[in-house]
């Protein structure tokens, strides 16, 4: 059995130079939480690219974006794959992102590989590159796979912060976020861009929110100029990028200097109910909150007694709070817990208020106790006589 290395051994909020298998393969395995993968497109370019006015397209003709044959990128792709899997922990998770040149290739290593797809992105540029020569359509959009490490993993999903990010609505599957440019465009010595494929803060914002929570491990094996990086700074998470070219690591390295974390109470994100601690309605009974023969109303009347074994019965239904609730309302399903309510002097009150008073002592139970409180009933224990 492999013993793995504590997190505190990681290269955290390092660039590694070198060939991202090599260096993804030296590192601890299960040590990191998530994964931003944006790997070589295989454009398979044929000559140069120009504009209407005979400009030539500054389009990515790099020696790193450059295979013999979709042969030897599928064994690329299988193999740093393969290497990302391994440094993910169990409940870890990967994105990818790709053009139609390569993201087929890559959704089908990854499920070969044994990762679980949960959802594909549409990335839709407000702001795409035209078509310059007619013959297609214009390409507005890149796809983003969002894989488990394995099915049945208890992957991060900030529901409710995603919720929050598009104005209270559910969040879909469809992102318009426009490309870099301007300011965010990143330009070397010469004033050129300093990477054909740089990608948009916005859109690794969303992800690290969606998918992260602060203090987790981002891995970028294709790290660039650093966009993966920068944000996991700024918004609290610990990032480490691999990185073979020496241009690119330079460029990572100025800008990561520059960029600054966010204040830590701006970085907590709304979270879901559903991981708040379960609370059994029985619980409230037990404790007195609610007495057995108390009467709950429902938001149009309805009336159903407290049972002393936590469960409610009305003139023609019995059972927990949530299937009476749902029997009264003739729904296939009811949250009880919003839909009972109690009465207290005269106000009436949702019985959550009791379920939310149990949680937050609970909470309280779990908080670690300040240090002088510790040392005074370690004291108090030393004076104990025996």
């Amino acid at each position: 059995m492999k013993t793995m290395k504590p997190a505190a051994e990681l290269p955290l909020n390092t660039i590694l130079a070198g060939d991202c298998i090599e260096a993804m393969n030296a590192l601890p395995e299960g040590s990191v939480d998530l994964i931003f993968a944006d790997p070589p497109y295989n454009l398979q370019l044929k000559g140069d690219l120009h504009r209407p006015d005979n400009s030539r397209v500054d389009a990515v003709d790099d020696a790193w974006d450059q295979f013999a044959s979709f042969e030897a990128y599928d064994q690329f792709t299988r193999a740093w794959l393969a290497a990302a899997r391994r440094l993910l922990k169990p409940d870890g998770a990967i994105w990818v992102i790709g053009s139609y040149h390569n993201i087929f290739r890559v959704g089908a290593a990854l499920q070969d590989a044994g990762y679980w797809v949960l959802n594909d992105v549409v990335w839709r540029k407000s702001n795409p590159m035209p078509n310059f020569r007619g013959k297609r359509l214009t390409n507005a959009h890149e796809t983003l796979i969002w894989a488990s490490r394995g099915e049945g993993a208890k992957y991060t999903f900030n529901y409710e912060a995603l919720k929050s990010l598009n104005d209270g609505v559910q969040m879909r599957s469809d992102w318009v976020i426009p490309i870099c440019t301007g300011h965010e465009r990143l330009k070397d010595a010469q004033g050129d861009k300093a990477h054909p494929t740089q990608k948009p803060e916005a859109l690794l914002h969303r992800i690290l929110v969606a998918t992260t929570n602060p203090g987790d491990v981002v891995l970028d094996p294709f790290f660039g100029t650093g966009t993966t990086g920068a944000v996991a700074h700024m918004l609290g998470r610990n990032y480490i990028g691999i990185e073979r070219d020496a241009g690119y690591r330079d460029v990572a390295k100025a800008r990561l200097a520059r960029t600054r974390p966010y204040d830590k109470a701006a970085i907590e994100v709304s979270t879901s109910k559903r991981t708040e601690p379960r609370v059994p309605f029985g619980q409230v009974v037990e404790r007195g909150m609610l007495r057995p023969g108390e009467v709950l109303t429902g938001p149009r009347g309805q009336t159903a007694k407290v049972r002393a074994d936590g469960t409610l019965v009305s003139a023609d239904t019995k059972g927990s709070i949530h299937q009476v609730g749902a029997a009264l309302e003739g729904a296939p399903s009811c949250n009880g817990w919003t839909f009972w309510h109690f009465r207290r002097e005269g106000q009436v009150i949702p019985i959550d208020i009791l379920r939310q008073q149990i949680r937050a002592e609970m909470a309280a139970d779990l908080a670690p106790e300040p240090p002088q409180k510790r040392l005074q009933k370690s004291t108090l224990r030393g004076a104990r006589p025996n």
